[in-house]
């Protein structure tokens, strides 16, 4: 039986993999907007969206000393940015 502790650090652990992770399977999308020129079927509202609640988490994560949540979201404000800016351009 694994104790508090060494289930906390695994799933520590985990989260920084989950962190990497959640950004990468945004790649593709900046990618194909980038690589084709074109970005008729992406939502620029949605993308801003979840741009700016990117933002929002980063700032909790900066005042709250998360760093896994700093992570991610200085990840997934690099990766939604570029498809907003991918939106912007091709549209």
């Amino acid at each position: 039986m694994l104790t508090i502790k060494k289930q906390k650090g695994i799933f520590d652990y985990l989260i920084y993999i989950a962190s990497i992770l959640g950004p990468i399977m945004t790649v593709p999308q900046a990618y194909t907007i980038w690589s084709s020129k074109s970005a008729d079927d992406v939502s620029l509202i949605t993308w801003v969206t979840y741009t700016i609640l990117s933002l929002v988490w980063l700032l909790y994560g900066i005042l709250h000393k998360e760093r896994p949540i700093i992570v991610l979201n200085i990840l997934l404000l690099v990766v939604n940015t570029a498809v907003v800016l991918g939106v912007l351009v091709y549209s």
